[in-house]
């Protein structure tokens, strides 16, 4: 029986996609929306995020409101074997992680083993740079490894499009110092330009 193409993301070998951004650009929303497309057409998908963030709940939650079910990682876990057995036991079109960020290298590497071995395509949705303008580990990852870089847009309160993520103390002001990985949302990061994101820290 002929092999059903991949709907969106179809051709004669799949690939890694990383969909990369400041924050509140709509990843979560974006990634809804793809896995929607497949279910709209029979499609079955897997979603994943990172058990580092624990706002989660074990879902995909976007700001607009959608949401849907999701598996947690954990850091140590290998994605290549977990969809290697999901799809013997069912047919899976494509894998989606949101928060991607968040991945190992290992992890990454096990992405890219699932569209070369498996011809499943992935999407990975994360950030690209932490509150200190450095590369998260999972980032630099897909930087280095996946097939197709996408920025998606999001502008600062001047109206240039953001590119970095300012991480805001309890009074509003810039943080220049901390642990890397600090979970929040409107809270505690504001996407801003190069330059604003700047004058900020200053």
């Amino acid at each position: 029986r002929p092999r059903r193409r991949c709907l969106l993301h179809s051709g004669p070998m799949a690939k890694v996609y990383f969909y990369y951004s400041a924050m509140n650009a709509g990843k979560s929303t974006t990634l809804l929306q793809s896995s929607y497309n497949y279910h709209e057409r029979g499609m079955r998908t897997l979603l994943f995020i990172p058990s580092i963030d624990t706002r989660s709940g074990g879902r995909i939650k976007s700001r607009i409101g959608l949401e849907a079910e999701a598996m947690a990682l954990q850091a140590d876990e290998d994605l290549f074997a977990h969809v290697k057995a999901a799809h013997a036991a069912q047919p899976v079109a494509c894998v989606l992680i949101d928060e991607a960020q968040f991945l190992t290298r290992k992890q990454v590497e096990q992405l890219t083993e699932i569209a070369d071995q498996l011809r499943i395509p992935v999407l990975c949705y994360g950030l690209r740079t932490e509150f200190q303008a450095q590369l998260f580990p999972g980032s630099a990852a897909l930087l280095a490894l996946a097939d197709n870089l996408i920025e998606l847009k999001t502008i600062c309160h001047c109206g240039r499009k953001a590119t970095m993520n300012l991480r805001v103390g309890p009074d509003g002001r810039g943080v220049k110092e901390g642990a890397q990985v600090e979970i929040g949302g409107n809270d505690r990061y504001v996407a801003m330009c190069r330059r604003h994101f700047k004058e900020a820290l200053a």
